[in-house]
């Protein structure tokens, strides 16, 4: 598989979009989670575009599996702390939750199809 960037892969401006939904969403939590939920949501989400990235620009196919895997990983983290977030309340009755779900949901399987197509 050969790109000229990561910048060219759809998964990863879509995982771009996602973190500026996280920091909009996040910006009203309640400024003594700002070391916690907020801080820790906030470094999940940068994590999955920059282990794009990083994969992307490392040499060779396992490499960059790798980094996509931790970017799995993060993602995941991410859908646990969002939950957690709705569970506490933290995130207002008007956002629609669902849309961030579905994000997730989205590029974890753009994230899954792009290991398999490396991988195999």
């Amino acid at each position: 598989m050969t790109i000229k960037s990561h910048k060219d892969l759809n998964v990863w401006k879509e995982s771009m979009d996602l973190v500026e939904d996280i920091y909009s969403i996040s910006k009203n939590f309640p400024k003594e989670e700002i070391y916690g939920l907020t801080s820790q949501m906030r470094r999940c989400a940068v994590s999955v575009p920059s282990n794009i990235a990083e994969g992307a620009g490392r040499k060779g196919e396992k490499e960059f599996a790798r980094f996509l895997y931790i970017g799995l990983g993060s993602l995941s983290e991410l859908e646990t702390q969002f939950e957690i977030a709705i569970r506490l309340k933290y995130i207002p009755n008007e956002i629609q939750t669902e849309v961030i779900f579905d994000k997730i949901i989205y590029i974890r399987r753009m994230l899954s199809k792009l290991i398999k197509s490396i991988v195999l």
